[in-house]
């Protein structure tokens, strides 16, 4: 039982970690190696009711909580970490910014196979000039009649190569006010889908060109002064984001246990080891630690979750999860680095998550923009116009 849940949150965990352990523990290993997106996954998924859990039932969701999102992840990742990327995206990410923004009409036509998992929805954000400065993205649509005209470049979009349709952010004008968001089918004339290129987490992303890409109007999402909406949902995505993170460094860390319990050296089993308790301690205390501010921040009774709270919780869980899996790959040694095993799998994986979604380094900006309650000019242009 874990403190930290109600009794109902509980019995939710222990249903879903029973759904994993009978349809997805066999074929983790292989799981975690394809970088196909895992559309029978995403399917069996649906039919249990773990997309769009905290969805309107209205839209086709549960009608849950992002408590509840979140715990579907944990559980779903301590039995089979590759088939969290699938709660992830039918419940984070580009989705929730799609449904908390969508139009009816643009919901009727992409949602119902988003839910049932007969497709993916992917991000183009980031560009080639464009990463951590969001803001100076180059990718444009001007009105041409009923049609928008598209042109620009994305890079290092999640589930790229098998999405049906795109959530791109552009520039409508000038300024920030002038950043928006359109839906980009895949085969729209004008929007091509490069060769896909492999993370090191093995997952891959393609390059999205735009070259008089024309989409109807009824295609745009947010359109001029959309961008701050956009952003406050993107706290959202951060906490689907921490979750996977913290949870592949638990599968980690039970890895290392299991394997530190059985495994002699010396003529004894290494967890007598002093300096392997010793990890092990500093490493529950990083998992324990980083529950409570994901909790904390995934807690929200209505609305959306504060930008403080979900970067200290982002922040926080991109570390444990990472220096605890790499960890695990130590304690394990050889089979820690073998491919055989998840622990390097984990390793890498949680490792790209400290850069994705905001890297650590932007959310410690974030957060000491709230210890002293201003707003830190990142670009140095105040310190120009002083000079």
């Amino acid at each position: 039982m874990n403190s930290e849940l109600s009794e109902e949150q509980q019995a939710f965990a222990d249903s879903v970690r029973r759904f994993a352990q009978v349809n997805l523990a066999a074929g983790a290993v292989s799981r975690a190696h394809d970088p196909r997106f895992p559309f029978d996954v995403a399917q069996l998924l649906a039919k249990q009711g773990l997309l769009g859990i905290a969805f309107n039932e209205s839209d086709g969701g549960q009608g849950g909580s992002l408590m509840d999102s979140v715990i579907a992840i944990e559980q779903i990742a301590a039995v089979c970490p590759r088939s969290a990327d699938v709660v992830q995206a039918g419940n984070f990410g580009p989705i929730r910014t799609f449904v908390e923004y969508a139009s009816p009409e643009q919901k009727r036509r992409f949602l119902p196979d988003l839910l049932a998992g007969r497709s993916v929805i992917s991000l183009g954000m980031s560009e080639p000039d464009a990463g951590s400065a969001v803001t100076e993205l180059k990718t444009n649509a001007r009105q041409d009649g009923n049609h928008y005209v598209i042109n620009g470049t994305k890079v290092f979009g999640t589930h790229s190569p098998d999405a049906s349709v795109f959530l791109v952010y552009l520039r409508f004008g000038p300024g920030v006010g002038g950043i928006g968001s359109v839906l980009v089918e895949r085969g729209t004339p004008g929007f091509t889908i490069g060769k896909p290129s492999p993370f090191m987490s093995g997952e891959e992303w393609c390059q999205l060109y735009f070259e008089d890409c024309r989409i109807p109007v009824e295609n745009v999402l947010l359109g001029i002064g959309g961008f701050k909406k956009q952003i406050s949902g993107f706290n959202v995505e951060r906490l689907g984001n921490s979750s996977r993170s913290l949870a592949l460094g638990r599968y980690a860390f039970e890895l290392a246990r299991e394997h530190a319990s059985v495994r002699k050296q010396f003529g004894r089993a290494l967890c007598e080891f002093q300096g392997l308790q010793w990890k092990f301690a500093d490493m529950a205390l990083k998992l324990e630690s980083a529950q409570l501010l994901l909790y904390r921040a995934a807690r929200v009774t209505s609305g959306l979750p504060s930008a403080y709270q979900t970067a200290i919780a982002k922040l926080a869980c991109n570390q444990a999860g990472f220096e605890v899996s790499n960890d695990a790959v130590q304690i394990m040694g050889g089979l820690g680095y073998s491919q055989e095993a998840l622990a390097e799998y984990c390793m890498r994986r949680t490792r790209g998550w400290m850069i994705a979604g905001g890297s650590t380094e932007v959310l410690k900006n974030r957060i000491a923009e709230e210890i002293f309650d201003r707003r830190f000019d990142q670009r140095g242009m105040q310190a120009r116009a002083a000079q």
